[in-house]
């Protein structure tokens, strides 16, 4: 543990920000300008909902950007509320959640895209949604998931005062880019911060926490330091396993997930910063963890109620974020316990679902640490499992599916009780299943989504379990789906 540098009063901190000179070097043009963007964009939201084709959570955006590019700088600046930015490759939308309850315990009015919406235009209707016609929030904090290569764009419009990153893994390459393109993307959004602001960094990840080493902005450092929570040899799908100053292999004392754990380098002697949140004990059980957290406030003893290590580490990050928003009176260890006990899955994230008489989980997995650490979870329940694994190569899903090999599929396979593959790439994933040593004889392939789900929901006896693996457009295609059936409500009601 350590005290976090240069941790000045963040009241003495935000009276650079610049909301205020906003405020006066704003033209009425400008200014006239901005609210016809706000009247649009809110216009635009009002119809889609109205007329069923979404929750509002892109197009205000879009239409608003259309009428004034400026709209979301524009907005930002013209609100004191807290700016955060939450991005990473996975556990964006839980660590928003989670942290969102925590401001809240600690008094804050909160606003969020919390439908996940995390790329620019959905960032932009979430601020469309709460200012009035002048761009003011009566929020006192905007929390943002922002898409990690869509984060360059928004960082310099919002001037974030907290910048939290939850992790860097291999993730859509042919749109990201490989993990050191990634990493040098999101090394200049923290080169950019004033230092009043905070940067929150997952110490356990030796890319993330060897970002901008010279940058003006504070640090603070998350991760788990308790013993026995892993291994000592990273996952074969494991990403950074090599030190990022002198490219040798790095060597682990514990292995938490994928290649996030206590690492060093032999050859330079680079290793984990000390950790300013650390979960210092983890307890399983088969819905959550409790776990205990040293942080500079004290130590705290949580209930985390989402089950498998990535929501341990969701749950630090989000810890870490509340503690460097510095919230305007300390949160005590029960307001933070009531807070984080109340949340629930985000939609998607091994979401249970009645469907009629059968269960249905819905697992959003996007890149092999997703699908590996969901794999896990699932197998850690009872009895054979009925799967419906749908993937497609739209922009957003991304075209490479070669992470597909480094699945643990193998470890499903003995466990299939039916297997129904869809989307898109059906046949490139039923290929991955059929290597794996899948029974074609308990396999079905149909590309569309409704005849797959329907067809898998049929082969799954009433009063067991359906468990989708899906990729993001497969996911929203089958919950639309879903939604229209009167299963779940709308993910922007979640």
């Amino acid at each position: 543990m350590r005290t976090i540098a240069g941790n000045e009063d963040p009241a003495a901190s935000r009276d650079s920000a610049p909301a205020g000179a906003y405020k006066t070097l704003i033209t009425p043009s400008a200014q006239a300008r901005l609210t016809l963007a706000l009247a649009g964009g809110k216009a635009a939201g009002t119809a889609a909902r109205m007329l069923g084709v979404g929750g509002g959570t892109s197009f205000p955006g879009i239409v608003a950007r259309r009428i004034d590019p400026r709209v979301l700088q524009k907005a930002a600046a013209a609100s004191d509320a807290r700016k955060v930015i939450v991005t990473g490759s996975n556990g964006k939308t839980t660590t928003c959640r989670m942290l969102a309850a925590l401001a809240r315990a600690g008094g804050l009015r909160v606003t969020q895209n919390r439908s996940g919406s995390n790329l620019l235009q959905g960032v932009t209707s979430a601020a469309v949604a709460e200012s009035d016609l002048l761009g003011r929030m009566d929020a006192q904090m905007l929390l943002l998931e922002v898409d990690e290569a869509t984060v360059r764009l928004v960082a310099p419009e919002l001037r974030p005062d907290t910048f939290l990153i939850t992790n860097i893994f291999r993730d859509q390459l042919d749109r990201f880019g490989e993990l050191y393109s990634m990493a040098r993307k999101l090394e200049a959004v923290i080169d950019g911060l004033p230092a009043s602001a905070t940067a929150v960094l997952n110490g356990d990840d030796p890319l993330v926490a060897s970002l901008a080493p010279g940058a003006s902005a504070r640090r603070l450092y998350y991760g788990i330091q308790a013993g026995g929570a892993g291994g000592q040899v990273p996952e074969h799908a494991a990403d950074t396993i090599r030190c990022v100053r002198c490219q040798h292999m790095l060597s682990y004392r514990a292995v938490h997930l994928s290649h996030l754990g206590d690492y060093r380098c032999p050859a330079c002697g680079a290793a984990r910063p000390p950790l300013d949140v650390a979960v210092t004990e983890i307890r399983a059980f088969d819905t959550g963890s409790e776990i205990t957290v040293e942080t500079p406030e004290g130590s705290y003893t949580l209930q985390v109620p989402l089950p498998g290590m990535h929501n341990v580490y969701n749950a630090a990050a989000a810890l870490a974020g509340q503690i460097a928003l510095s919230l305007p009176r300390p949160l005590g260890p029960e307001q933070a316990r009531r807070a984080l006990a109340g949340v629930r899955p985000a939609f998607g994230r091994l979401e249970e679902i009645r469907a009629g008489e059968r269960q249905v989980v819905l697992a959003f997995v996007k890149n092999p640490t997703s699908y590996n650490t969901t794999l896990r979870e699932v197998l850690r329940r009872p009895g054979r499992k009925h799967v419906l694994a749908a993937h497609s190569n739209t922009v957003v899903d991304g075209e490479d599916f070669a992470w597909l090999w480094d699945t643990e599929i193998e470890q499903l396979v003995p466990q299939l009780a039916s297997l129904t593959v869809s989307g898109t790439r059906a046949e490139e994933v039923w290929l991955r299943f059929k290597y794996a040593g899948a029974d074609p004889a308990l396999t079905e392939v149909l590309p569309g989504r409704l005849a797959a789900l329907d067809a898998a929901l049929t082969g799954t006896p009433s009063g067991e379990c359906l468990y989708i693996f899906a990729g993001y457009t497969p996911m929203r295609e089958l919950r639309g789906i879903m939604q229209r059936r009167g299963w779940v409500r709308p993910s922007w009601e979640e």
